[in-house]
């Protein structure tokens, strides 16, 4: 009997890899991965204190950082989809470390975008929790994909929680080099991790001939899609508001008058609420059209950032505003993934999720450069919280409709 990629049989074929430890692990994964990243705003002032760097040069190489992690993520993703996640997310890994241990020894700005932009980018692609969504999709029957889908995005969101004081701690009390380095050391856990996610090469042969696509046929169906287009353009504003707050946010506080330890809190906070954010729509994509969520998840990140720059910024209000983003934070990832699945299958779902998240980091990689470049122009962050606020919006209504259901083929017909 053949073995198609999406049943159970690749994680029960070795007996330790149950559906428990393959979660476990994806979601050990995803905390791994994304709590460094998420981190790397703390870095900006004492860097640029110590190289005499504008926020702009800083502001550069985490939106090259996004960028790349975005145009990397359908590469990585193509791979993965035919030969398999484990390596992929061996190389991700020592690529993310080599580029922590290269902006550790940084000091040109071209040094720093080549380690915390280039290299942690296209490690980011091919170790973060995007693969891990795509290996929980092939390995975990559809009744668990729900919940799993939740827990993995809610692992990077608790990642963020533990590395945001981890990262202010480790550079108030042994400087931001040695941050860096255990930073380092951390993501070579990704590495035996992977094993429990790792899924078999597809080829024509032992995929179902309901999912026997080629690549570009898969592309050309999505991209024709009018469903897909839009939860793609929907997905940029997702980028452009979190790249934003998570590099800028600290610095945005500072300048505020609010201690960086607040800072710290306020990002783990975010990571914090967003365990609750993405778990509970993990649970409700199951009973609410996936359209509805997504759209009231942008409306509601929208008027929380309105609420939070119209009023003077204390401590409580900082923290509170990370409390509610933190609500919608990830959140958009468990339903717009599901929506991918969805439509298309799972046998190029790491191909086309990709592409969405392309969308996504090139939100990101504007959020991050233009926030740079307007604090060095104007001395404000204002314009880029106003164009925040719209983007949701615009989104909110662009996600509305979308179609839920699985795009019709035309089955072939034996000669």
């Amino acid at each position: 009997m053949s073995t198609t990629a999406g049943d159970l049989r690749p994680a029960t074929s070795v007996n330790w890899r149950t559906p428990l430890v393959i979660i476990i692990c994806g979601c050990i994964i995803g905390l791994l991965s994304f709590g460094p990243r998420s981190s790397l705003g703390f870095f900006v002032q004492p860097m640029s204190r110590e190289f005499a760097w504008g926020r702009d040069v800083f502001g550069l190489a985490l939106a090259l950082q996004n960028l790349l992690w975005g145009l990397g993520q359908p590469i990585a993703g193509a791979i993965a989809d035919r030969f398999g996640v484990f390596r992929v997310m061996a190389v991700g890994a020592l690529l993310y470390a080599g580029g922590l241990l290269l902006m550790r020894y940084s000091s040109t700005p071209l040094s720093l975008d080549i380690g915390a932009g280039v290299l942690i980018g296209f490690g980011l692609s091919g170790s973060s929790f995007n693969l891990v969504l795509s290996a929980f999709s092939k390995l975990l029957p559809p009744e668990r994909r729900g919940v799993a889908l939740g827990a993995g995005t809610a692992a990077g969101s608790f990642g963020q929680f533990l590395f945001a004081p981890f990262g202010v701690a480790m550079i108030d009390n042994f400087g931001w080099q040695t941050a860096l380095t255990v930073f380092a050391g951390l993501m070579l856990l990704i590495v035996p991790l992977a094993f429990a996610l790792s899924t078999p090469p597809t080829t024509a042969g032992n995929a179902p001939a309901a999912d026997n696509q080629s690549f570009k046929t898969a592309l050309a169906e999505a991209f024709g899609h009018r469903s897909y287009v839009l939860l793609v353009l929907g997905f940029f504003t997702c980028g452009f508001q979190l790249a934003f707050i998570t590099v800028h946010l600290p610095a945005y506080l500072v300048d505020r008058g609010i201690p960086t330890q607040t800072g710290g809190w306020v990002l783990a906070a975010i990571g914090l609420f967003n365990i609750i954010g993405s778990l509970s729509v993990g649970v409700v994509q199951n009973y609410i059209p996936k359209r509805y969520i997504l759209s009231a998840i942008y409306f509601t990140r929208a008027l929380s950032i309105l609420v939070f720059i119209s009023f003077p910024i204390t401590t409580f209000s900082a923290i509170a505003f990370g409390a509610i983003c933190g609500l919608t934070w990830l959140s958009t990832v468990p339903p717009t993934s599901a929506l991918v699945a969805l439509m298309f299958g799972t046998r190029w779902f790491a191909t086309l999720y990709g592409f969405a998240f392309v969308s996504h980091q090139v939100g990101g990689f504007l959020g991050v450069w233009l926030g740079g470049i307007v604090f060095e122009k104007f001395g404000s962050y204002t314009p880029i919280w106003w164009l925040s606020i719209l983007f949701g919006v615009l989104s909110a209504l662009i996600n509305l409709p979308i179609v839920e259901k699985p795009v019709d083929r035309t089955v072939a017909q034996p000669a």
